[in-house]
């Protein structure tokens, strides 16, 4: 079973978010990746759309098997994550 760790950027913008969805996309599609990490240590800004990367992230995963978790989520990223309502869908670790 594999997991695969998404460094998130520092910002998390529209461009961004693009990169991350393609690149995980195919490295979920190509390997056998059950669970995707989305670490948010270095993260200090995140707009909808990476709200979006991560909601569609979900998704897949799921219809895969899978699951999704994030880490490492500072104060900002957490409320982010809380007012967006990801927190109650995507499970949030601190480690």
């Amino acid at each position: 079973m594999g997991k695969l760790v998404v460094k998130v950027p520092k910002e998390v913008d529209h461009c961004f978010a693009d990169e991350i969805r393609e690149e995980v996309d195919r490295r979920v599609q190509m390997e056998d990746i059950k669970i995707l990490e989305f670490d948010f240590q270095e993260t200090e800004f995140m707009d909808s759309s990476g709200v979006g990367l991560l909601m569609g992230r979900y998704k897949l995963m799921r219809a895969l098997g899978g699951e999704v978790i994030i880490t490492h989520a500072g104060e900002r990223m957490k409320k982010v994550l809380m007012l967006s309502g990801v927190h109650k869908i995507i499970p949030m670790e601190d480690f």
